[in-house]
């Protein structure tokens, strides 16, 4: 019986040696006061030592099937860890697709090992409690910071520099770690995995979605020709899913060419459906062909749409899975 842990690259990793030396998994875990007497053994493996802004999906999700072979193997849980840049969509794109009861958890760190008040070492701690704990299991991915633990379809970083970064505005935490023990107070309802079967790395390279944010007096101007390059578009509206009038037409153009998403970009709450009807409102813009993102935010929607496309989903079988996941 074992935790598989895969050690990519961030902040907890920086070593503060030579410029750009990494410190592997092995040093990571070896820092880490307690993680001896958890009573479950560290399967360590060091995969893509880069900063977390240059993961690819390709690349995550041949994590993914790296910790799907562990499991199968005997693995009773999985740590990831990672910088903290991309964490929230990276959390979320294994949601999707992680398809096993046993726990998959993700961690980093906001302050480098050789900083004072270090973080990583206690992060690290929690993530292989939780990863061990039974009562993760079946929760899908989740991310382990300042012992608390947040539902990767929740989870957002919310500060640039603060140790308590990841917050879940939606929902709060799903759970802690207090004097050792996961405690989970609220368990997160499971959705569907959305699994590209035969997806190799060209054709999710090829799925390409743009995401653009809506701001004052937006001419559109960025949107043209926007759909001979890409497959589809999450649009961040104002508020509970607005855009200027004068933007509602180009939407609808580009919705009857390819999938539209209409997420909010404050950050929390959800797109409405069906409260207001001007020009450029929520209804309009349905009405016009956008698919509504619910309580997804626009950064977590592209990753959706990202997996759908590549998948080779229709705007129907898109509608039903931002229904569903946005829900």
């Amino acid at each position: 019986m074992s935790i598989a842990l895969f050690a990519l690259g961030g902040t907890i990793s920086v070593s503060g040696r030579a410029k750009g030396e990494r410190l592997t998994g092995a040093e990571i875990t070896a820092a880490v006061p307690g993680l001896d007497g958890l009573g479950t053994a560290l399967d360590v493996q060091d995969v893509h030592a880069v900063p977390s802004g240059s993961l690819t999906f390709a690349q995550v999700l041949g994590v993914v099937e790296a910790a799907s072979r562990a499991v199968a193997e005997g693995a009773v849980g999985v740590v990831v860890t990672q910088g903290t840049d991309t964490l929230e969509e990276t959390a979320f794109l294994v949601d999707l697709v992680w398809e096993h009861e046993a726990p998959f958890v993700l961690t980093g760190a906001m302050r480098q090992p050789g900083m004072a008040g270090a973080d990583g070492p206690a992060n690290v701690l929690a993530a292989a409690r939780v990863a061990a704990s039974p009562a993760a299991r079946g929760l899908g991915a989740l991310v382990a910071f300042n012992d608390e633990l947040h539902a990767a379809r929740w989870v957002r970083k919310s500060h640039s520099t603060s140790t308590a970064t990841f917050a879940s505005p939606n929902a709060g935490p799903v759970g802690h770690v207090i004097e050792g023990e996961v405690r989970i107070l609220a368990a997160p309802p499971r959705r569907s995995t959305v699994l590209p079967a035969g997806c190799d790395s060209a054709r999710i390279d090829g799925a390409r979605v743009a995401l653009h944010c809506v701001t004052l007096d937006d001419d559109g101007a960025q949107l043209e020709g926007l759909a001979e390059t890409y497959g589809g578009l999450v649009v961040a509206g104002f508020g509970v899913g607005h855009v200027p009038a004068s933007l509602a037409p180009v939407l609808g153009a580009l919705a009857d060419r390819i999938p539209v998403v209409l997420t909010s970009r404050t950050g929390s709450g959800p797109v409405l459906r069906h409260t207001y009807t001007a020009p450029g409102s929520e209804t309009d813009l349905q009405q016009r062909g956008l698919v509504n993102g619910g309580l997804l935010d626009p950064y977590k929607a592209r990753v959706l749409l990202r997996l759908l496309l590549a998948a080779g989903a229709g705007r129907d079988e898109v509608a039903a899975a931002f229904a569903e996941h946005g829900h």
